[in-house]
């Protein structure tokens, strides 16, 4: 249950638990800054006007890349041949 929890996922993404937690606590600072942005410019249209956009496609890409990443060490290591 515990590794379920807090290991897993983690682990599928190619990071420790505390990689984990860094890296989902700076996307989710940044989604709130990008939402409450976005709650401005619902206010006020001419403010921020392409920041909620920008934060999401900034965040997309970065999933996008580590994904691409972990998924290149994944294909490496089931292909290497090990000679002892």
């Amino acid at each position: 249950m515990f590794r379920r929890l807090f290991l897993d996922h983690p682990a599928a993404v190619g990071e420790s638990y505390a990689e984990h937690f860094g890296v989902a606590s700076r996307f989710g600072i940044e989604l709130v800054g990008g939402g409450l942005a976005c709650l401005v410019h619902a206010f006020v249209p001419a403010a921020f006007k392409t920041t909620g956009s920008q934060t999401v496609l900034r965040l997309n890409k970065r999933i996008v890349e580590k994904r691409a990443a972990v998924m290149a060490d994944e294909l490496q290591r089931r292909t290497v041949e090990y000679v002892i």
